[in-house]
């Protein structure tokens, strides 16, 4: 009986070794799949966009004078407003962002009342002065900071408005300026954030302040307000607006 159980381990043995000698070899290990991390989004580059927002005047009565002693209220209301935008930016390393930008924004339906209780010689009798700001001009220059595809930043330079058909009723009938002063040079400051939704393409969102200098208007005779210099001081437009640039050159 032992001599038959030795037989049989070494039968059993011997099969074993055989049928493991037919089994395939294990397949390699297959190396760890890399997959690179998604690449920092970079500002650098000129763009071009356009925007549309409101705009509207401030300073309220307080700048407005005349040499009368009148007494004045100004009836302003928010605009729509549109334009386009152009403009170079450029990222250095550790996300600090520099540079310039030039806007253009039209105001087709601004316009903006003085009205007029007389005072001295015009007392008794009322005006109304009507001041169109048509459009709008900033050139400046712009530092931010960028978080990835997240860019804030603020903006300050000069400022430009164009104004037409300036004009003034007395007690509901049409009149005329002799004399008007009417430079419409200042500056800006503002500040935004813009975000780099896809490739080259970005959305923005943007307030900027426009400080005007002074505007006066004398009074032409033929009216009860004749010989009176109107000045407008503290004059300023503010605007809110939304846009979309597009950015020239590689995305990342």
């Amino acid at each position: 009986m032992k001599r038959l159980a030795l037989a049989f381990a070494l039968c059993a043995g011997t099969m074993s070794a055989a049928l493991a000698a037919d089994l395939p070899a294990p397949a390699p290990a297959l190396p760890p799949v890399y997959v690179p991390p998604s690449p920092i989004y970079n500002w650098t580059g000129f763009y071009v966009g356009g925007n549309l927002g409101v705009g509207w005047n401030g300073g309220g009565n307080s700048g407005i004078s005349d040499t009368f002693g009148s007494t004045f209220s100004t009836n302003t209301n928010a605009q729509f407003l549109g334009g386009a935008q152009v403009g170079v930016n450029y990222e250095f390393w550790g996300g600090f962002v520099v540079g310039a930008e030039a806007m253009f924004d039209w105001l087709p339906n601004t316009t903006n009342t003085i009205n007029i209780i007389g005072g001295g010689p015009a007392s008794g009798n009322t005006a109304a002065v009507t001041i169109n700001n048509r459009w709008v001009t900033t050139a400046t220059g712009k530092l931010g900071y960028a978080w990835d595809r997240v860019l804030v930043y603020g903006k300050a330079g000069g400022a430009w408005v164009g104004a037409s058909n300036n004009s003034i009723t007395v007690n509901g009938g049409p009149a005329a300026f002799s004399t008007t002063s009417t430079s419409n040079l200042g500056w800006t400051a503002g500040f935004g954030v813009e975000w780099a939704f896809y490739r080259n393409w970005s959305a923005r969102a943007e307030y900027d302040f426009i400080g005007l200098n002074n505007q006066s208007f004398t009074v032409a005779p033929g009216s009860a307000f004749a010989g009176d210099l109107i000045s407008a001081n503290n004059r300023n437009i503010q605007m809110f607006t939304a846009g979309v640039n597009y950015k020239f050159g590689g995305w990342y």
